[in-house]
């Protein structure tokens, strides 16, 4: 990740008009707390500077904005159609089976009834099999062990969708 110098792609986010750069930032997180907060700090003088103001303004999300980032993921296993971020993301699933999608539906549909939102993972780099049985795992979990699960999950995808919008080459 880039973290000392400036990108050709931070250099740009730095100077878009809000509105622009607001609506690249509700594309890393729907949480219009996180984008503000996020927003409010330009310019960023290094990508590190803008993970760690990521990372403070999630730490400060109340439920209520943790739900509405969740509200912008589609379930494990089911992309947005369409939508490239999502597919890139779950790459995992592309040669699940029938019989793990079907588990995968199974489980995120038990873990919406208990916790009231999508399962949230880093879905980037795990198999089909990996993020079944996080669901396993955290399916148990108390709803206030699940909420910080869940904010450690998107910080990290917040990392991850930031680095790609800031190494971006405009042209």
């Amino acid at each position: 990740m880039t973290s000392s110098t400036s990108t050709p792609g931070l250099s740009r986010f730095n100077t878009s008009p809000d509105g622009e750069a607001l609506a690249a930032l509700h594309e890393v997180c729907a949480s219009s707390a996180w984008g503000a907060a996020l927003l409010a700090q330009r310019p960023y003088a290094t990508a590190e500077d803008l993970f760690r103001a990521s990372d403070a303004a999630m730490a400060e999300l109340t439920a209520e904005d943790l739900a509405e980032a969740m509200a912008g993921h589609p379930p494990i296993g089911r992309p947005k159609p369409g939508d490239p971020t999502s597919a890139r993301e779950q790459r995992g699933m592309a040669g699940a089976s029938d019989e793990l999608r079907a588990e995968l539906l199974e489980l995120n549909l038990a873990y919406q009834e208990r916790f009231g939102h999508v399962f949230l993972i880093c879905a980037t780099g795990r198999t089909g099999e990996q993020m079944r049985d996080a669901v396993r795992e955290r399916i148990v979990n108390t709803p206030e062990r699940e909420r910080e699960i869940v904010r450690a999950e998107l910080g990290k995808i917040n990392r991850i969708r930031l680095n790609r919008l800031v190494e971006e080459d405009p042209a």
